[in-house]
């Protein structure tokens, strides 16, 4: 009796040509001989077992004939598993007959080391207490290792003033050129678009009450105040805080920082140093920049919607913008610069050993450093609140 499986179909049913078969045909003696034809590879699709493994319910042995087996890959390597440990399963003996040496080779090897029933992992979902009890480990453990990271970048700066730190002097100067001049682009982009935005807010509003005027007194002290400092700080995480953690966790995936601690350099003095200071010195710098292209943006706004001019929108500009909103800008740019570089140089020292744990370290960089960045400028809002600055 001669039974074809095709997905599932039985008793001399018509298959394509270029499809793999399998024939069965039980013997006098009481075998069982699986005839595979055709290609077996995983493209041409792996027929249906069904038959031939219920067929083994009947046979005192099997033979596996493979000689009418074109081509394969692990299809083929997959129809021997199957069928050889549904044969085991019984006590049936299994021979192989004129199949390819390198899929037996391949069969034999993948019995020999037996799957371990305890690998696989069980997953549940933990309770609201595990949960919170996993969330506060994590809060204490970045905690902590934020605390020795800014521990560890106090005795660097110390080093550094003291004259021992070890660094590149070309690599600061660098740094100094890719955080500020580099970055102008950008942030005259952002800052005139936020110039116009809160312009166009404050002509609305304030047009209501023919207090349009006062349009030059919202964004020069908005700009000035707060806007300019934190938009501008908020891109340089994006930009320069990316690019922190994504050099520094590139070269920690390749090793380059043991070899420098091998050689007996330390990573905060040679990489975190130079880019804390090149940031933290050019934010300020940036912030005036950023300044004065929104007030541009607000004025060019003015002078297309309300008919304020130029210098009329300059000079209500800098009656209402006082030297205290100036240096308290300057003083909120430079925090920020050095909380985005913190960020940056930290998340890239903690990143993992390979090229994923690279993007995830610059993705938690910018999310830390705009997190610090919102934080502290509400603690900023309620000093000088408090100060009435």
């Amino acid at each position: 009796m001669t039974v074809g499986a095709q997905g599932g179909s039985r008793g001399g049913a018509a298959t394509s040509p270029g499809e793999p078969r399998v024939e069965t045909r039980e013997e006098r003696d009481g075998g069982l001989r699986v005839g595979l034809t055709g290609p077996w590879t995983v493209a041409a699709g792996v027929p249906d077992l069904g038959p031939a493994l219920d067929a083994l319910e009947r046979a005192s042995r099997v033979t596996l004939d493979g000689g009418e087996v074109e081509r394969w890959d692990s299809g083929l390597v997959r129809a021997v598993l199957v069928l050889r440990s549904a044969a085991r399963e019984r006590d049936i003996p299994v021979d192989v007959e004129n199949l390819p040496p390198g899929a037996v080779r391949l069969a034999d090897l993948a019995e020999a080391v037996p799957e371990k029933t305890d690998a696989h992992r069980e997953d549940h979902d933990p309770d609201l207490l595990t949960r919170v009890g996993l969330v506060a480990a994590q809060v204490t453990s970045g905690v902590r290792s934020t605390t020795r990271f800014v521990g560890e970048l106090a005795l660097a700066f110390m080093r550094w003033a003291s004259g021992r730190g070890i660094y590149r002097t070309q690599d600061l100067l660098l740094m100094l050129r890719r955080t500020g001049m580099e970055a102008l682009g950008i942030t005259a982009l952002v800052s005139f678009l936020l110039g116009l935005i809160l312009a166009f807010i404050g002509a609305i509003q304030l047009e209501k009450f023919g207090a349009t005027i006062f349009v030059a007194d919202l964004v020069g002290v908005g700009m000035v105040r707060d806007m300019g400092a934190l938009m501008t700080g908020i891109v340089m995480a994006g930009r320069s805080g990316a690019a922190f953690a994504a050099e520094i966790g590139t070269m920690k995936a390749t090793q380059e920082i043991d070899a420098l601690e091998t050689n007996g350099v330390s990573p905060m003095d040679f990489l975190v140093l130079p880019r804390v200071l090149a940031l933290t010195a050019m934010m300020p710098l940036l912030t005036v920049f950023a300044d004065v292209v929104g007030v541009f943006g607000g004025m060019f706004v003015s002078w297309g919607m309300l008919d304020i001019s130029p210098t009329l929108f300059l000079k209500q500009t800098t009656t209402a913008v006082t030297v205290g909103h100036f240096v308290g800008g300057l003083v909120k740019g430079l925090v920020y610069g050095f909380l985005v570089s913190v960020a940056g140089c930290m998340r890239g020292l903690e990143a993992g050993n390979n090229s994923l744990a690279v993007g995830a370290a610059a993705t938690s960089a910018v999310v830390t450093g705009i997190v610090w960045l919102i934080a502290t400028c509400g603690l900023f809002q309620w000093v000088q609140y408090v100060l009435g600055v």
